[in-house]
């Protein structure tokens, strides 16, 4: 999708949005896979009420992107203009036990920063990539570590009342790497509050899921994290080794040798070499297993 009309392109820049055309959206998901289109940094955060109805005004169709780190992009030119929050320096504001975060905040550093204030409990999503918006809307999780135990307000811009509000914890469905957020909703901050935990023993607990993480994960390689939610009491990657799968590719889309739930682009995969992937490896764990397993990558379709 491409943004030509030069009235248009001065009421984004009016708004505090930086237009870039053409971009390869590839160069910004983890999986270095998605086409091209334009891209709209939001500088202002609090405009995106007044940019998203400008963009309705002129019919001009958006999606919103994260950090890009746990999403499968389609190939090709993008029927959509993208939506990112832009922050050189994301707010991270401690005060006693509470923390106030922009979502466009990277989550290891967050969890570093807290750290370093004898604040934890997040030490298991240190390695997870990606923002704490990103982070929010999977209920990210490792390691026995959920980040929604954590989140008791969350300022998110929503798309079916045009609005910026605030919702408290409890108004927030937090379950296994799904929560009640709307497709549409976009995270702005969230304040968190975490236990007081000696520094020294929150870099120990670091420090071992680290190591957890290189001895088990392809951290090297391009990727979007764990392909397939864990079925109620078992493991996708362990039915998947199983099936003896680590290795098995289409194009460039292959799953990893290091663990069986990761897939990863060993080259120049497209979404349709990891689609095919992911469509084969659910229907031989299917027919093996009688499980129909589901997808923890987002996949953008185009219909």
């Amino acid at each position: 999708m491409r943004i030509s009309d030069p009235i248009l392109i001065g009421a984004l820049a009016a708004l505090g949005v930086e237009h870039e055309a053409g971009v390869s959206l590839a160069d910004r998901t983890s999986l270095g896979i998605g086409g091209t289109s334009d891209l709209l940094l939001i500088l202002r955060h609090h405009s995106l009420p007044e940019l998203v109805r400008l963009l309705k005004q002129n019919d001009v169709p958006y999606r919103f992107l994260g950090g890009g780190s746990n999403v499968l992009l389609p190939d090709g030119e993008l029927p959509w203009v993208i939506l990112q929050l832009e922050r050189q320096n994301p707010e991270v504001r401690i005060d006693g036990n509470s923390v106030l975060v922009d979502c466009a905040a990277d989550l290891g550093r967050t969890v570093t920063t807290c750290a370093k204030a004898d604040l934890g409990g997040m030490e298991g999503l240190i390695g997870v990539p990606g923002t704490i918006g990103g982070a929010l809307r999977m209920n990210a999780g490792a390691y026995g570590t959920q980040i929604g135990t954590f989140v008791r307000e969350v300022q998110v811009y929503r798309a079916a009342t045009g609005q910026i509000e605030t919702l408290r914890g409890a108004e927030i469905n937090f379950e296994y790497r799904h929560t009640s957020f709307a497709p549409d909703d976009i995270m702005l901050t969230v304040l968190l509050e975490l236990p007081s935990k000696p520094y020294t023993e929150i870099i120990q607990g670091i420090r071992i899921c680290n190591e957890k993480r290189r001895a088990s994960q392809p951290l090297n390689q391009k990727s979007a994290g764990c392909i397939f939610k864990n079925p109620p009491g078992g493991s996708a990657g362990r039915m998947i080794d199983e099936l003896g799968l680590k290795g098995h590719s289409v194009g460039d889309a292959r799953v990893s040798d290091r663990h069986a739930n990761f897939f990863v682009n060993a080259g120049h995969a497209t979404a349709a070499d990891m689609l095919a992937l992911i469509a084969d490896v659910r229907r031989r764990v299917r027919e093996r297993f009688g499980v129909e397993l589901e997808e923890e990558v987002i996949v953008w379709k185009e219909s």
